[in-house]
């Protein structure tokens, strides 16, 4: 039976489904996660169908998880998480407590947990990937025009607005039937581009702050002394500065360590060309070759890995 036939098969045989993202979302988890949300009651009227996640105002206009989860809904749960790489960025710990596990991403396989996993990395997203669960299963399934639109912003953002190495000719042709539905796709560009004032001013801080260094290893501390001034608010995230280095033609790989509450400093790595996901799992993370994330504990890891993505870029410039 192919994947797809699988997981619509364990979707019909719970009466409940409860899907889960992973921590810190953006727009293709959001997207995927609430998109799959639509098209399953639109399918299934009868069933409960449920979103669990924490709640980030910036991302209103996707929509919103539920509130009304409770511990007892999940006795005779499928769980389904999507778009989430590893067991510890699953948002909200009780998605292991349900009846059985789907996991639906398009993240390397290191952490391959859930009963039923469908995991395809050449994909662009999760959300094209969720498209295609559609496809697969079209006869039974319902496609309504607030999915498509969801589906389409969880593109758009894995993509880098379709600039991105994993945009492929399938992605655009996903692209192109989401749009046939009916929304506005330039409403959903529009959205995934504004930022407020005080990004306007953190971007420009990190131009002037950025260091690239002859290799094309390009770096930026964001602590939070650093990010007291530009008063960010609850709907600003620092990830919409991330990808800016990349539009500087000398920067052929770059990290933006940015604090956290615990102290530690969350890794951001980005590349052009040379694979970085290697050093991001040899510090605690793991990603896609050309998008990755980590983490350090203090500033001697910080140095150590600006010295480790130097010599990465430097050895794929062959140097």
């Amino acid at each position: 039976m192919a994947i797809e036939a699988a997981i619509l098969e364990q979707i019909k045989h719970y009466q409940t489904i409860i899907i889960h993202r992973h921590q810190h979302p953006d727009p293709d988890c959001i997207g995927a996660q609430l998109g799959l949300r639509t098209i399953l009651r639109a399918s299934f009227p009868d069933k409960t169908v449920k979103a669990v996640g924490k709640h980030y105002p910036g991302f209103d206009w996707l929509g919103q998880a539920d509130t009304d989860v409770t511990d007892a809904d999940y006795r005779e749960a499928l769980v389904i998480v999507v778009d989430t790489a590893n067991q510890p960025r699953v948002d909200d710990d009780r998605w292991r407590t349900g009846k059985a596990v789907v996991k639906i991403d398009h993240h390397p396989n290191d952490d391959a947990f859930g009963d039923l996993q469908w995991v395809r990395d050449q994909a662009s997203s999760t959300s094209e990937l969720l498209y295609d669960f559609y496809a697969a299963n079209a006869d039974e399934l319902t496609l309504p025009v607030e999915a498509a639109r969801l589906f389409y912003a969880g593109i758009v953002g894995d993509t880098g607005r379709f600039m991105y190495p994993a945009t492929s000719a399938h992605t655009l042709e996903v692209a192109g039937k989401l749009m046939t539905t009916g929304f506005s796709a330039s409403d959903v560009n529009q959205a995934e581009d504004e930022i407020s004032p005080a990004m306007a001013r953190l971007s420009a801080y990190v131009y002037q702050h950025l260091t690239i260094l002859p290799s094309g290893a390009a770096y930026l501390k964001l602590s939070d002394a650093d990010l007291e001034p530009f008063e960010l608010g609850e709907t600003d995230s620092t990830s919409a500065v991330v990808p800016l280095p990349g539009k500087i033609t000398t920067v052929k790989a770059w990290a933006f360590f940015v604090e956290a509450k615990d102290h530690t400093y969350r890794i951001r790595l980005r590349s052009k060309g040379p694979s970085i996901n290697g050093l991001a799992k040899a510090h605690g993370g793991g990603g896609h070759a050309l998008a990755s994330g980590a983490t350090a504990h203090d500033q001697a890891e910080i140095d150590q890995v600006v010295q480790e993505l130097d010599a990465l870029v430097a050895q794929d410039k062959g140097e």
